[in-house]
């Protein structure tokens, strides 16, 4: 009780001298509101990003391998690397199958991009895709209506289909989809299931293409292969990838060495096809992440040492208008210590209120650019507890050498000062 009845005047006195100068106070606290709404967007931006970034890497499965068929530029260079492999094949997949070890399971796929397309959409239309049913498992699909197709039904190349989320609504509504049936090119599916909402990538993601995995078709492989015509089926790829879910236990990574060994030796070093494993992509994003949040950081706080230095200004210039104030307190007997503390305390109420503003500010600014970019933001505890912990350090330090300054002063010269 004590402490806290010494301390409460010193804040009563600062917050008067503060309200004393509100325009000067507010210029001074500029730097501090822009540095910390700096930060905390930042820091808003970069946690958002990462969120959707291992979101989407997870659903790729981080105990799973992915093989990509590699397109050519051109038709020559198609032509070119033809001449020597022929693309990725339903014989890479027994290869890997036989002579891979824990692996848990496995599945080609098979993508088209439809020409038509019924019921008709506005949207961009769906990519049909087609797989095993253990598709489901390798990637942990979940449904929020109906069912997956079975493997009898992959056997006898069945006419049905699961919709992702967004081309469930953009072909059939938001009505009831199971039963129904969508045409594409000049099949006929039913729809037996529908997805939940998947994390999608806006771009590629080392090797593998962006897709929107809410915007598809999934057929059993057989129907795909079967019901579909592949037009130019001798320049493209019997299949365009393979999902691979390897066991406990065993390193995706050593595995993921050992198909690329297979894969090369097959494909005579041909270089068409690309091997990812999320496990180590997720590490690595974790690393580049670290490192672009510390060099955002860095840069939003430029704004703070400026804000900084603007307080060490600012107070300097207030010890010197308050010379006699300064000399009168000390020989009515205020010692130095109270003195550093009556200066100290003002300048970080400047950084503390400037902080609180610029959370605010940081919070609309993240909220601002999530609605103009369109880019996912997640302003957390952590951010807004760094920002302002960073900004009232700040008052502390650049406020420890002006307060020094006016505890040092004579108080018989501080008196005579006019």
């Amino acid at each position: 009780m004590a402490m806290l009845s010494g301390i409460l005047p010193e804040l009563a006195m600062g917050l008067s001298s503060l309200l004393a100068h509100k325009l000067r106070s507010l210029l001074t606290m500029l730097g501090m509101i822009f540095g910390v709404g700096a930060v905390v967007a930042m820091l808003s931006i970069t946690a958002g990003a990462q969120k959707e970034m291992m979101s989407f890497i997870d659903q790729l499965g981080v105990n799973n391998i992915i093989i990509e068929a590699r397109e050519a530029v051109d038709r020559n260079e198609l032509q070119q690397t033809r001449a020597v492999s022929p693309g990725l094949t339903f014989r890479d997949f027994r290869a890997i199958s036989e002579n891979v070890q824990g692996v848990e399971a496995m599945t080609p796929r098979k993508r088209f991009k439809p020409q038509r397309v019924l019921p008709k959409t506005s949207q961009e239309p769906p990519q049909l895709i087609g797989v095993l049913p253990n598709f489901m498992e390798i990637n942990s699909l979940r449904l929020v209506a109906g069912r997956f197709y079975t493997q009898e039904e992959n056997e006898r190349s069945a006419a049905v289909c699961v919709l992702g989320e967004s081309a469930k609504i953009n072909l059939l509504g938001f009505d009831d989809a199971i039963g129904k049936f969508v045409k594409v090119n000049d099949v006929w599916l039913q729809v037996i299931g529908v997805l939940t909402p998947q994390a999608s990538a806006d771009s590629d993601v080392e090797g593998v293409q962006a897709l929107n995995r809410n915007n598809l078709v999934i057929a059993p492989l057989n129907t795909v292969m079967r019901r579909f015509e592949d037009n130019n089926s001798y320049l493209k790829d019997e299949i365009d990838g393979i999902y691979i879910k390897v066991s406990p236990g065993t390193d995706s990574v050593d595995t993921s060495n050992v198909v690329r060994a297979i894969l090369t030796a097959t494909h005579k070093d041909a270089g068409d096809f690309t091997v990812v494993v999320p496990a180590g992509l997720l590490e690595e994003r974790r690393r580049t992440q670290f490192i672009f949040s510390v060099v955002m950081i860095c840069i939003a706080g430029i704004s703070l040492l400026v804000g900084g230095i603007g307080i060490m200004n600012i107070m300097l210039a207030t010890v010197l208008e308050r010379t006699r104030e300064i000399g009168i307190r000390r020989a009515i007997g205020a010692r130095q210590g109270d003195i550093i503390r009556q200066f100290l305390t003002e300048a970080v109420l400047i950084s503390i209120v400037g902080g609180l503003i610029g959370i605010a500010f940081g919070f609309t600014l993240s909220r601002l650019i999530a609605s103009a970019a369109g880019w996912s933001t997640v302003v957390t505890g952590s951010s807004i507890a760094v920002a302002f912990g960073v900004s009232v350090g700040i008052g502390l330090l650049f406020g420890i050498y002006p307060a020094m300054q006016a505890a040092r002063l004579d108080p018989i010269e501080a008196i005579r000062y006019e």
